[in-house]
């Protein structure tokens, strides 16, 4: 369980946002035109830098949400607010269509799904779903065959990112199943109480340690511990399990 990059030189380059939308209240997806761009697996981030015209900049780092097939994609980025944060905030509410931003990367060789045929099991928290998400439209565009399921853990289910695609491509995509969690309020009719991930959801929802699976878990540094835990007293090979953290990013 540990994440290595890949080292090589990076440059930074101009983004102009070209489309914009909505996941949540607090989640903005941007959709960038990097010219040049060389292209990026499922899994990968970038650093973005925003510079004031008093020469003043702040930097971050973000999961890319997208696959990437060559055919004039951009490069998507969904970016959860937080609260008093000064560029995921400027980022959901004051960048407009047109705009530019500085984007360096792609970044990171570890947490990355190369269509491999083993199944996979993906352990979101929160925005942890971004870099998982795009490994879920990377095996749609390749029709991949490997059986997928996403365990999403949110607080209620108005922030639940991509829902309305998730629910599309477990009608369309075979093989892919996805359970949420929802820790603070649950839909109407939810068969089972709000609370946290635990032991016998992943046991249920996840695959048997047997079937050897490749185990990704995103979210906020307690939640990935606490899944890792439960995954290797499940019994999953440590060395399957690839986690990628976050904390007070802003």
């Amino acid at each position: 369980m540990a994440r290595a990059a890949v080292s090589r030189r990076l440059t930074w380059r101009a983004a102009t946002v070209r489309e914009a939308r909505w996941e949540t209240a607090s989640a903005r997806t941007l959709v960038l035109d990097v010219p040049d761009w060389p292209g990026h697996l499922p899994g990968q981030h970038v650093d973005v830098r925003l510079t004031a015209p008093d020469g003043y900049s702040a930097q971050r780092s973000y999961s890319i949400a997208s696959s990437w097939t060559g055919d004039g994609d951009g490069v998507e980025l969904t970016v959860q607010r937080v609260e008093d944060g000064e560029v995921s905030t400027y980022l959901d509410d004051g960048l407009e269509v047109g705009q530019q931003l500085e984007l360096r990367g792609p970044v990171g060789g570890w947490f990355v799904w190369r269509n491999e045929p083993a199944p996979v099991l993906l352990v979101a928290g929160g925005s942890g779903v971004v870099p998982l998400m795009a490994m879920i439209r990377a095996r749609g565009d390749v029709r991949g065959r490997q059986p997928f399921r996403l365990v999403y853990s949110v607080r209620t289910p108005e922030d639940v990112c991509f829902a309305g695609e998730l629910a599309r491509r477990v009608r369309d995509d075979p093989g892919l199943d996805v359970h949420y969690v929802y820790t603070r309020k649950t839909p109407d009719g939810w068969p089972a109480p709000a609370g946290r991930l635990t032991v016998a959801t992943l046991n249920t929802h996840g695959w048997p340690p047997d079937f050897a699976p490749d185990v990704f878990v995103c979210g906020p540094t307690s939640f990935v511990e606490t899944a890792a835990d439960i995954l290797v007293a499940l019994g999953h090979d440590p060395k399957k399990i690839r986690t990628e953290r976050f904390g007070g990013t802003s």
